[in-house]
């Protein structure tokens, strides 16, 4: 009996202690204290969540009343509304998330129009099917340890959607059912894109910045361009005059994938240009006709501008190592780089003139530079064989100095 009571008096005293640390809610005072992990996870998670910080509670979501101690506290009369199921999740959430007023509260930037973007997705469009294996806001967001986007651990923190995505696109088990691919993940992975976010740069594209996030829809033939473009703005730009774009749009092909492929995105060379083993230009054009000789000069004028760029560098760098001043013709060498930068670009003109205006300019600097360099080092040449000569002469003249020293010491010896 002793026994008994003294672990009833240590269970109230535990019930009371979680009820402090707890703002006095029932919810996280049991489920605290249950051992069924589905059940007391919620409450070991929920202190981390975005939701408990900006000060909502269990009862908010779940209701019920989070001051009674009994289970009463979970009736329906007490507007105890549970678990909801898969189906009914987007609207749960967009009680408070598709209220505008109620959510400025908590930050004026954010936005409320989730719901009616999601409703728009093929994973809304097949929920609203009876789909449940589709994707829901928990499933992305997680359930009672939400994180801010902006946080680094956060599922849809611009460096992990990728693998968020993963979970259910990469899982050809689970996507059976679809037909679709489950490789994106893993092509996305070797891509410039992928690269450059795992540096740091959270600008980089990601699953949602082609697809969307709330609104997730593959982008169709026709809107590709636009959908690259947005990023790559001057690239859509020329594209959309270059004769490719009303070709590839009588053909049904999206246009930037036809090069650069979609989710592989990789880092392109000059050598995708022109005729050679790497080049993309060849996969459509044969030998001979138009579109291939215009490939084969483009990748002509770039070949010249890049060895003479290099050429330049070499000299310049040569000249300076030996202690020339070049730094202005290092400076003015920044322009040709800047014109192979821009001849890059303009090969989505497809028009092998409009390249080749670019690169002459690009020409014209580096051989200024490159001349400039050479210049130095016969400058540096020249004066190493000026001072060799005034040393020889000094040698010969000191020389000449001691034999007539030593001739009057010899005469006044005499």
């Amino acid at each position: 009996m002793k026994t008994t009571l003294a672990t009833l008096l240590m269970l109230i005293g535990a019930l009371g202690a979680a009820a402090a640390d707890s703002g006095n809610s029932s919810c996280i005072t049991c489920h605290a204290l249950l051992e069924e992990p589905k059940l007391v996870n919620p409450a070991k998670l929920f202190d981390s969540d975005i939701h408990h910080q900006a000060g909502l509670t269990c009862a908010d979501c779940h209701g019920g009343d989070p001051n009674d101690e009994s289970m009463s506290a979970m009736s329906r009369t007490k507007g105890f509304r549970g678990v909801p199921k898969k189906a009914r999740i987007p609207d749960f959430c967009a009680r408070c998330h598709s209220d505008i007023a109620y959510m400025h509260r908590f930050n004026p930037k954010m936005r409320a129009d989730q719901l009616s973007q999601y409703l728009t997705s093929v994973h809304g469009k097949r929920l609203k099917q009876g789909d449940t294996k589709v994707a829901a806001c928990v499933d992305c967001h997680g359930i009672h340890n939400i994180l801010a986007v902006s946080d680094t651990r956060a599922p849809v923190y611009p460096a992990n959607v990728a693998s968020t995505c993963a979970h259910c696109h990469a899982d050809a088990a689970y996507m059976k059912d679809y037909q679709i691919p489950t490789d994106q993940v893993a092509q996305y992975q070797k891509s410039v894109h992928a690269q450059m976010l795992a540096q740091g740069d959270v600008s980089a594209p990601t699953c949602t910045t082609c697809h969307g996030n709330h609104g997730a829809t593959p982008p169709g033939v026709s809107s590709v361009a636009n959908v690259c473009g947005t990023c790559h703005v001057v690239f859509a730009q020329l594209f959309e005059k270059s004769p490719h774009q009303a070709a590839f749009a009588r053909m049904g092909l999206p246009g930037c994938v036809q090069c650069h492929s979609n989710h592989e995105i990789v880092k392109p060379s000059d050598e995708w240009v022109g005729v050679g083993a790497n080049s993309v230009c060849s996969t459509c054009h044969a030998s001979g006709d138009p579109g291939y000789r215009s490939a084969q000069a483009m990748a002509q004028d770039l070949a010249r501008l890049n060895l003479a760029i290099v050429r330049a560098d070499t000299n310049l760098d040569t000249a300076e190592r030996k202690g020339m001043e070049v730094s202005s013709a290092k400076v003015e060498l920044t322009n040709a780089h800047e014109a192979r930068v821009k001849a890059r670009v303009n090969v989505h003109t497809f028009r092998d003139e409009e390249v080749r205006k670019i690169t002459d300019q690009g020409l014209e600097i580096a051989t200024r530079s490159d001349q400039a360099g050479v210049a130095a080092i016969e400058e540096l040449n020249f004066r190493r064989k000026g001072l060799g000569i005034s040393l020889i002469t000094i040698l010969v003249a000191i020389a000449g100095l001691y034999l007539k020293i030593r001739q009057i010491e010899s005469r006044q010896k005499g």
